[in-house]
């Protein structure tokens, strides 16, 4: 046994090898995860800003020789904002929420869809039915204006609260994708060995089943990232997000609330930039994952 695992093993690394060494001759692939590594960077660099001057710290920092939205200059390399707050201190905090929301509520939601598919569509019959009716009913809801309805029946504005929402929303999509690969790899005659050798059902679902479906997951988390950004944004651009914090859709709603939306464009380019780079680095991401898990994608290249 300790023997087969190893060669399990093995054939795992051999096959996160391959996978990047595909990954690395698609072009638009590599320039996704290029715009994705500098605002992890961003994300990174963030708390030494405030270490600096107490000027720069993005929510407390006002400058008293700045009155007001002032343009880029050399103390403010992006500019203030209208209570002469640093822009650029404020859109590298913003990267760390952006991260923090998209990866956790997507992670999350691909999780219990991943998990949710596995069951219904291993143990089929009446598991299945009911696990995929309630899986229809969550695929009809309206999903931003429910989270919205949401966000304002609970009055208390928190990302954290958001991130749930937003997960608890979107994992029905991956369940079904889920269950459907799941249904073909049940009546795999490794499956079926490992059942005639005694496997228990929750050592075939996570031993043999669920790393052969893992990648599906990532390529639809991936997916998920894009979604939950930008439904924060827009949550706290319409004025339903946590003010007590800083993200690109409160740095928006700061600029349009105030009236500085065409009056100072080195406020309001930078978080919108920062919005669209990152959902489409994920989105290239995405799609150079997609031709590495769809074989027949690469062959219409």
């Amino acid at each position: 046994m300790p023997k087969l695992n190893s060669i399990h093993a093995m054939n795992r690394i051999q096959s996160l090898k391959n996978g990047w060494n595909l990954f690395r001759k698609d072009k638009l692939g590599l320039l996704g995860l290029s715009i994705l590594l500098f605002f992890i960077l961003m994300a990174l660099f963030a708390p030494l800003m405030p270490r600096l001057n107490s000027i720069y710290k993005p929510m407390t920092g006002f400058d008293p020789e700045v009155s007001g939205s002032f343009p880029p200059s050399k103390t403010h390399l992006l500019g203030t904002d209208y209570l002469g707050r640093d822009i650029l201190s404020q859109l590298m905090k913003g990267a760390q929420i952006a991260l923090a929301v998209g990866l956790t509520a997507a992670f999350t939601s691909v999780l219990i869809g991943t998990v949710i598919g596995l069951i219904s569509g291993y143990f089929g019959r009446l598991t299945d039915t009911i696990l995929m009716r309630i899986t229809d009913i969550m695929l009809t809801l309206p999903g931003l204006p429910l989270i919205i309805v949401i966000a304002s029946a609970i009055g208390k504005q928190s990302v954290w609260i958001i991130v749930i929402i937003i997960a608890i929303l979107g994992w029905p999509s991956t369940a079904r994708v889920i269950r459907a690969q799941t249904l073909s790899l049940r009546e795999r005659p490794f499956i079926e060995a490992a059942k005639v050798a005694g496997a228990s059902s929750p050592r075939i679902i996570f031993r043999h089943i669920t790393p052969n479906i893992l990648p599906l997951s990532f390529l639809y988390m991936t997916f998920g990232v894009t979604g939950a950004i930008l439904a924060e944004a827009g949550l706290s651009f319409i004025g339903l997000g946590d003010p007590s914090i800083v993200s690109w859709g409160m740095m928006l709603q700061w600029c349009f609330t105030t009236g500085y939306t065409f009056r100072a464009p080195y406020w309001v380019f930078p978080p919108g930039l920062c919005l669209s780079l990152l959902t489409f680095a994920f989105y290239l991401i995405g799609r150079a994952l997609d031709e590495i898990i769809n074989p027949r994608l690469r062959e219409t290249k």
